[in-house]
């Protein structure tokens, strides 16, 4: 480790914004009405900070079919080709020398952000989300290390700053693990921010990618649970409520 490690520092020191890069594989949209192909892509030589991943799970989430038919193209058009995906888990191959959370073999995970200015108020409260400089999305975003748009986890590698990968426990299924990236943290942070306590009842509308997360974490967290499925009201195949 100490040796791979010494690599990394000293690449760094006569690499760092000059664009240096390894090739890595992934699949990616050329078109709003292409499929995704295999292609070659680039990712950045790791820095002290980063860590290069070897994806070994991606998750597949709906954000990821707007982004390739550029169905956000008011707010977020698509810069192709798209290599999506943030929901990402692997292990990590490269740990640069200023890494303190990782080192070779460790299981961690990527989400929707891989970098914000850390200098703004938000940022500064831990809610980089909400950077005042706007994040920097796993995928189809400003790349500011070597230009262009950065690419997401359809891929086998990938590099990210230490404080924006998260360790994941070896007893967990990796491949169960990913959707938690996004769909889990998504209805996970609501129920956290609100504080929801035993006794209180937990409305969940829809059961789909996201909903049936959220019946899990109020399961997991022995609250009353109600399903409210997408139906018309007057549906005669529309539940009653679940607790």
């Amino acid at each position: 480790m100490s040796e791979m490690t010494s690599t990394i520092t000293a690449e760094d020191k006569g690499l760092k914004g000059t664009g240096n890069a390894y090739p890595a594989k992934a699949y990616a949209a050329q078109g709003a009405a292409s499929g995704l192909a295999p292609t070659g892509i680039q990712r950045r030589a790791p820095r002290p900070q980063d860590v290069q991943i070897d994806i070994l799970y991606c998750g597949v989430c709906h954000s990821d079919l707007h982004q390739i038919r550029n169905e956000w193209e008011n707010m977020m058009p698509t810069v192709y080709p798209c290599v999506p995906g943030h929901e990402i888990v692997g292990r990590v191959v490269k740990a640069g020398s200023g890494v303190k959370k990782f080192k070779e073999g460790d299981l961690a995970a990527v989400g929707c952000m891989v970098d914000s200015d850390r200098v703004c108020p938000n940022c500064r409260a831990g809610n980089e989300q909400f950077c005042d400089s706007m994040p920097t999305f796993t995928y189809n975003a400003e790349d500011k290390h070597m230009g262009g748009v950065t690419f997401g986890g359809y891929s086998d590698s990938i590099v990210v700053d230490e404080a924006f990968v998260l360790r994941v426990p070896e007893k967990l299924d990796p491949a169960a693990t990913a959707p938690l990236l996004c769909a889990g943290i998504t209805t996970y942070s609501p129920l956290r921010h609100w504080n929801v306590r035993k006794g209180q009842k937990v409305g969940i509308v829809g059961l789909g990618g996201l909903g049936h997360m959220g019946l899990k974490f109020a399961h997991a967290f022995r609250r009353p649970r109600r399903a409210v499925h997408d139906l018309d009201e007057q549906d005669p195949r529309r539940p009653a409520a679940r607790g």
